[in-house]
Formats: structure tokens, C-alpha cells, sequence
């Protein structure tokens, strides 16, 4: 059976702005000083899910960050060398990240449950509702 419902997830906005892009899934917490390359936009954490995966032009999406306030710059200096993601949906907007996706004009939205959100899928963000739409969600099997 083929299903073209488009699932339609209701959030938090948290910091606005609109995009739409394929999503970067994690399931687990990020820290962005330690686990991302400022360089190169890749998950440099061995122990991450997505290790190796560049998060640039992706709406990265995990349960919530975690480590230093220097995260908040971490995520700043990543969009000023153009590898930042185009939005971020948490599970629960951890204040690091908050401060980074707002310096950084980054869209963000929580109270997302991102388990119902694959890596590949086509997602459109809008942080001024709250609402994660997927639009083209990657085939299972």
C-alpha cells in the first residue's frame, strides 16, 4: 500500500524564519563545540549516530543540545563559513543552541517529537507556526 499523507508535526518557533530542505536526523544530543568541525560543517564525534554527515544546507534535527555556552558561537561561526544547517527542530530547546540559532538567524523549532523524522526526508520548516511538514519522506525497506 502506498501513502502520500503528508505527516504534518506541530512545535514550538522558537527562533523565525521558513526553509525547506532535506533533514539530518540524530538520536542523540549535539554539542556544537566538540562534535562539529567548524571547517567543514561534519560531526567529528565518533560516538555520533551521524558521524561524518556534513550538516550544512540540512535541517539538522535531535533531541536537544548539550555541553559549553561556547556551543552558541560554535553554531555562529558555522554559518559565517557557510556550512549551517538551514534549521534545527529539538525535541527541547536547550539555551546553547537557542543563543546560536538566534545569532546565527538560524530557524528553530522544539516540542518537535523528531523520531518522526527520518534523514533524507524533504522537510519544510516553519518557525513563525511551529510547523515541520514532511514533504517527501525517504521509502523504508
Amino acid at each position: 500500500m502506498h501513502m502520500t499523507r503528508q505527516t504534518v508535526l506541530c512545535g514550538r518557533g522558537i527562533v523565525e524564519g521558513k526553509c525547506k530542505a532535506e533533514a539530518l536526523v540524530s538520536v542523540k544530543p549535539i554539542s556544537f563545540l566538540g562534535d562539529v568541525d567548524v571547517a567543514t560543517g561534519k560531526i567529528i564525534e565518533k560516538s555520533s549516530d551521524i558521524y561524518g554527515e556534513c550538516i550544512k544546507g540540512k535541517v539538522l534535527c535531535f533531541p536537544h543540545g548539550h555541553g559549553s555556552t561556547v556551543g552558541s558561537y560554535v553554531l555562529y561561526a558555522l554559518f559565517k563559513n557557510g556550512f549551517a544547517p538551514k534549521a534545527i527542530i529539538n525535541r527541547k530547546a536547550d539555551p546553547v543552541i537557542v543563543v546560536g540559532a538566534v545569532i546565527a538567524n538560524i530557524p528553530m523549532v522544539d516540542r518537535v517529537d523528531v523520531s518522526q523524522i527520518k534523514t533524507g526526508d524533504v522537510i519544510e520548516v516553519d518557525a513563525y507556526t511551529g510547523l515541520v511538514k514532511i514533504l517527501e519522506a525517504i521509502k523504508e525497506g
